[in-house]
């Protein structure tokens, strides 16, 4: 018989974030995997505290940075397989977008 376990951290946290009528932004999904890189102590001297703080928000600009050529470069394939299967109307409403 095979059998399975599962321990989960006692400092586990689950976090649910939600859009009304929307998607997530690059920014707010760069903020979450920021969140996931890198921790800052509330405990960490505060000169440590303060540059981890810094460095985390330059990670989520350049996370988002990023992000958002990630869904221009697949719109411009969207865009191209549009327009190569004979839908050259489609394929420009997704250019615009």
């Amino acid at each position: 018989m095979l059998q399975a376990s599962l321990e989960i951290a006692p400092d586990y946290k689950v976090a649910v974030h939600t859009t009304q009528f929307r998607g997530h932004t690059p920014e707010e999904v760069a903020s979450r995997c920021a969140d996931k890189v890198m921790r800052v102590s509330m405990d960490a001297p505060p000169v440590i505290r303060d540059q981890a703080f810094a460095f985390k928000e330059q990670l989520e600009k350049i996370l988002s940075f990023y992000m958002r050529e990630a869904i221009n470069s697949d719109r411009t394939t969207v865009f191209n397989a549009l327009n190569d299967a004979g839908h050259p109307e489609l394929a420009e409403l997704i250019r615009r977008l």
